[in-house]
């Protein structure tokens, strides 16, 4: 019986992902860049050209986002509901990075659970020939969100925890590390992929008017533990947890999370120039961020494990 064909995919994509995209397509000879011109008209909304848009008729397409702000979504969306429409054999989002992933839940009426929205938006992609859209995002804030999404598009939940792994073993004390949790939500969400590894879980707890950092449970003195969650926003509760494992005896402490968002340009705390050498050894994050990655490019204590093999595997899935 003849082998199927190889599956070959155009990919686009924004562009502030445009480094990303090449790392991408260096992975695979299944995977060709093609381009867009994204302009703007003189009221500022977007004159957008699809290069090459005859071309994609009964081939595999794919667009590479990054929502990264609220500004950018809208140029991006118009790109995303048009390509399945150019007679594409099948369409594929990756969106690394899901920025609204966080805003999943109410917690008194009025509130807007923009996590939903999100996904209903991305859940109106039009069906390409070849059948409902695949979206690829990358540590979705709460695993529940998957069911915000209907059924015309079908979410696959990647991860960067791999990348991690294999970073950790490249260590020269890999046997001593630890594997710590800054609350029990990040333990749930990642401690199945940590498996064999010990863990410290953190939890907050209030004290008069303050919120105070405490090991739940675990032995962090003389190891090198590693903080682990899905993203880190001003970075507060890293820092936080930092203090309580080195008060607790930690030789080293270290931090990786999928997503730097780092508003502000909150990675500045973090930087060892900045009096911060003892308190963080490595930090971790992907490129699931395009914007954070040239922000803390060559900065210590920073280090880039990119996702453009995995992005490259999803895409000839």
């Amino acid at each position: 019986m003849a082998n199927p064909a190889k599956k070959h995919v155009f990919l686009f994509y924004c562009a502030e992902c445009e480094e990303l995209a090449h790392k991408v397509a260096a992975q695979s000879d299944s995977i060709t860049l093609q381009t867009i011109k994204w302009r703007t008209f003189d009221d500022g909304f977007p004159n957008i050209y699809i290069n090459n848009a005859q071309d994609l008729r009964g081939n595999h397409v794919a667009f590479l986002a990054s929502f990264s702000h609220p500004g950018a979504i809208f140029e991006q969306i118009s790109v995303i509901y048009n390509l399945p429409r150019l007679f594409s054999a099948s369409f594929t989002l990756v969106l690394p990075f899901f920025p609204t992933g966080s805003f999943e839940r109410m917690e008194e009426e009025g509130d807007v659970a923009t996590a939903f929205t999100m996904a209903r938006i991305l859940s109106n992609i039009p069906i390409s020939r070849g059948g409902p859209t695949s979206v690829v995002i990358y540590d979705i804030h709460a695993l529940q969100e998957r069911f915000y999404f209907g059924d015309n598009v079908l979410p696959l939940f990647e991860t960067g925890i791999p990348l991690l792994k294999q970073r950790l073993r490249q260590l020269p004390d890999a046997d001593n590390v630890v594997i710590a949790f800054p609350d029990d939500g990040a333990w749930k969400r990642f401690h199945k992929q940590l498996d064999g590894y010990p863990v410290v879980i953190c939890t907050k707890v209030r004290e008069e008017d303050k919120r105070i950092v405490r090991i739940k449970e675990g032995v962090p003195a003389g190891c090198h533990v590693v903080i682990v969650d899905d993203l880190v926003q001003s970075g507060g509760t890293l820092i936080e947890c930092q203090k309580v494992l080195a008060a607790h005896g930690a030789a080293k402490v270290s931090a990786y999370v999928t997503h730097g968002v780092f508003p502000k340009q909150s990675w500045n705390r973090f930087l060892h120039k900045n009096g911060l050498e003892i308190a963080f050894s490595h930090f971790w994050i992907t490129d699931s961020c395009p914007h954070t990655v040239k922000a803390i490019a060559d900065k210590a204590p920073f280090e880039v494990l990119s996702l453009a093999a995995s992005i490259a595997d999803a895409l000839v899935i």
